[in-house]
C-alpha cells in the first residue's frame, strides 16, 4: 500500500471510531480504547468470530444506511 493509501485508510478508520462515539464514550483515554480493540481483536480469535462478524456487519450496513438516509439510528441491539 502506497503512503498516500495509507495516510487515507487511516484517517477513514479514526473516522470510523469517532463516528461509533467511542472517543467521547471513553473520555479519550487511548489505553481504554486500545483494551477496547483488543477485546475485539480476541472475540475475533475465538469460536464466535464468524457471529460477531456477521452482528457487527449488519448493524454497522444499518447506521450507515440510516446516516445515508439522514434517520435517527436507535440501538435495538445491544449486547450485554
Amino acid at each position: 500500500m502506497k503512503r498516500r493509501e495509507r495516510t487515507r485508510h487511516l484517517i477513514e478508520l479514526g473516522g470510523l471510531v469517532i463516528k461509533a462515539r467511542l472517543v467521547d464514550l471513553a473520555d479519550d483515554d487511548r489505553a481504554t480504547l486500545y483494551g477496547a480493540f483488543l477485546s475485539i481483536a480476541d472475540r475475533l480469535q475465538g469460536e464466535e468470530r464468524d457471529i460477531a462478524l456477521a452482528l457487527w456487519k449488519r448493524r454497522g450496513k444499518r447506521a450507515f444506511e440510516a446516516e445515508t438516509e439522514g434517520s435517527i439510528l436507535v440501538d435495538t441491539e445491544r449486547q450485554s
